[in-house]
C-alpha cells in the first residue's frame, strides 16, 4: 500500500482497495497504522458520486530522508533527499584528473554527508540510509562489507563500507548501500525516468568511461554489466583497465579527448573533462556560418560508430525493449550525436531484435546516478513495509534466535 501511494498517489481509501486487492476493512486498518507512524498524511479531498467527499492520502515527504552519493570520475556529488526524492541539500567535491586516492574520496563522502545534514538541519539518526554509486564491480562480503574492484581507477578490493564506518558522522543504525554507478543510474531511469513501463531495458552510463545496467523481469533491481570492457578491436588502443581494444578505449569521454588531441585537436590546458568536451563539441558543431573542425567531427563520428556497434551487442545478447543513454558525457553529446549512434546500432544488430528496440536519451539529467543511489535505501525501506532497520542488540542473542536469523531469507 505504501508503494502504491508513493507511485500513484494521492489516492483515496476507496481507490486503494482495487489498487491493492485488499478489503475495505484491511485498507482502513493499514492506513490507520501508516498515519499513526507518520508515513501517510491527508492531501485534500475529492467529490464522490453522490456521497461524502473522499479524503485523499499521500506519502508524507518528511517521514524519511536518504542521502545519495555519486563517486564519479570528475567529482564526488552528495545529495540529501526527503522521502519523495525532493532535493534538500547538496555538496560537490571536484577530483583531479586520474587521481582516485581512496582516503581522499572517503573524506569527500564523509564531509559531504556532514555538510548536507548541517545545511538541512537534519539529525543523522533520521536517515533511512546512504546509497553510493561507484565505478567498478561491487562485491559483498560478510566480514568486510562492500568491496569495490575498480580496475580503471586503480581500486583493488577497496573495503569502502568499512572505511566509511571508521570515523563516520553517522550512527551504526544508518546503513550504507554501495553499488555500481551504472546500476544506480538504471534504477533511477526505471523508477522515474525514460524506463518507466518497460520490462526489459538497458541503461548506459556514458561518462569518462562507459558502463551499462541490464533490467529484466528476472533482475528487477538491475544488474551492472562491464560493457565498457567488451573487446571491440583486436590489438586496439590500450584501455585504462590495461587491456587492448576495449569499447571504453574508443567511446568514453577520456578516450574521445585523447584521440582528438592525438590527431592535432586543441584541447584546452588545465580544464576538466566536461569543459574540454564542451570545447570539442563547439569545434565540431560550430555556430552558423563558422567552419567545423574536421578532426573533431571525424573523431566524434568514429565514436558514434563504436558506440553503436557496442549497443548492437547489447541488443543481440539481451533483446531489450529500450536502450537509454545517460551520464554527463552522453547527455552533453545529446541529440546531435544520437541519430548516428542509433543508425550504427541498427546496422550492426540482428534485424529481429533491432526492430523491437528504441534508443533514446535518459530523462533525469546529470544527477541521475545520485538519485538512483538514494533509491537504494528507499527500496530497502519499502521492502521492510515502511519500517526502519531494527537496532543491533547490545547483548548476545540466544542460540536459537541466531539460528533462525541465519536461515531467514534476506
Amino acid at each position: 500500500m505504501l508503494q502504491r501511494l508513493y507511485f500513484d498517489g494521492p489516492l483515496s481509501r476507496f481507490e486503494l482497495g482495487p489498487a491493492t486487492g485488499l478489503s475495505s476493512g484491511s485498507v482502513s486498518n493499514v492506513v490507520a497504522d501508516l498515519v499513526a507512524d507518520g508515513l501517510v498524511e491527508e492531501a485534500g479531498s475529492v467529490d464522490s458520486d453522490g456521497g461524502r467527499p473522499r479524503t485523499l492520502l499521500r506519502v508524507a515527504p518528511g517521514s524519511g530522508h536518504m542521502i545519495g552519493v555519486d563517486v564519479g570520475e570528475t567529482r564526488v556529488r552528495v545529495e540529501l533527499f526527503d522521502l519523495t526524492l525532493t532535493e534538500l541539500a547538496r555538496a560537490e567535491r571536484p577530483l583531479s584528473p586520474q587521481r582516485y586516492e581512496v582516503e581522499a574520496i572517503v573524506d569527500h563522502i564523509r564531509h559531504g554527508i556532514a555538510e548536507v545534514l548541517g545545511t538541512a538541519g537534519l539529525a543523522p539518526e533520521r536517515l533511512l540510509g546512504v546509497g553510493i554509486g561507484v565505478p567498478g564491480i561491487v562485491e559483498r562480503t560478510a566480514d568486510r562489507g562492500a568491496l569495490v574492484h575498480g580496475q580503471t581507477i586503480g581500486w583493488d578490493a577497496v573495503p569502502l563500507e568499512a572505511l566509511l564506518r571508521a570515523g563516520s558522522p553517522l550512527p551504526d543504525t544508518v546503513p550504507y548501500f554501495i553499488d555500481n554507478g551504472a546500476k544506480t543510474l538504471g534504477q533511477a531511469e526505471m523508477w522515474f525516468g525514460a524506463g518507466r513501463g518497460a520490462r526489459n531495458a538497458v541503461v548506459v552510463l556514458f561518462g569518462s568511461g562507459v558502463g551499462a545496467s541490464l533490467v529484466t523481469p528476472d533482475v528487477e533491481q538491475g544488474r551492472a554489466v562491464e560493457w565498457g570492457h567488451l573487446t571491440v578491436r583486436v590489438r586496439g588502443r590500450r584501455c585504462r583497465c590495461g587491456a587492448l581494444g576495449c569499447l571504453e578505449a574508443y567511446a568514453g569521454a577520456e578516450s574521445l579527448l585523447a584521440r582528438w588531441r592525438e590527431e592535432g585537436g586543441r584541447v584546452p590546458d588545465g580544464t576538466d573533462e566536461e569543459t574540454a568536451l564542451t570545447t570539442m563539441l563547439a569545434a565540431a558543431y560550430p555556430s552558423e556560418g563558422a567552419a567545423a573542425d574536421p578532426v573533431a567531427l571525424a573523431v566524434l563520428e568514429e565514436t558514434a560508430e563504436y558506440l553503436g556497434a557496442g549497443l548492437s551487442d547489447l541488443i543481440n545478447l539481451f533483446q531489450p525493449e529500450r536502450i537509454l543513454i545517460g551520464g554527463w558525457a552522453g547527455l552533453a553529446l545529446g541529440s546531435r550525436f544520437l541519430p548516428a549512434v542509433r543508425r550504427h546500432a541498427m546496422s550492426y544488430a540482428l534485424r529481429h531484435p533491432a526492430g523491437k528496440v528504441t534508443v533514446d536519451l535518459g530523462r533525469l539529467g546529470p544527477d541521475a546516478v545520485t538519485v538512483g543511489a538514494a533509491i537504494l535505501p528507499l527500496a530497502d525501506f519499502f521492502a521492510r513495509g515502511g519500517r526502519r532497520p531494527d537496532p543491533a542488540p547490545e547483548y548476545p542473542l540466544p542460540a536459537w534466535r541466531t539460528a533462525i536469523q541465519e536461515r531467514t531469507p534476506r
